[in-house]
């Protein structure tokens, strides 16, 4: 998958693979179409971090959540 490219599917598919990673129980909480492509950069930048750490903290996950709240459309 090429990620360098701004396109739907590739939001989708990185929301994706966060909710995996994180074991996000709520999945409902979390959906790729609660995000488009004008926030694109910033939950790369959020992908490529989550994707490189092998665990995270309780805390770190509830600031995970709520930095993907904050880039939720509007």
């Amino acid at each position: 998958m090429n990620l360098s490219e701004k396109t739907v599917e590739n939001v989708e598919y990185m929301i994706e693979q966060i909710k995996e990673k994180l074991k996000v129980l709520n999945l409902g909480a979390i959906k790729p179409s609660h995000f488009d492509e004008d926030m694109y950069e910033e939950l790369k930048e959020i992908y490529e971090m989550v994707m490189k750490k092998p665990s995270f903290s309780p805390n770190e996950m509830q600031a995970l959540v709520e930095e993907l709240g904050n880039l939720r459309k509007k």
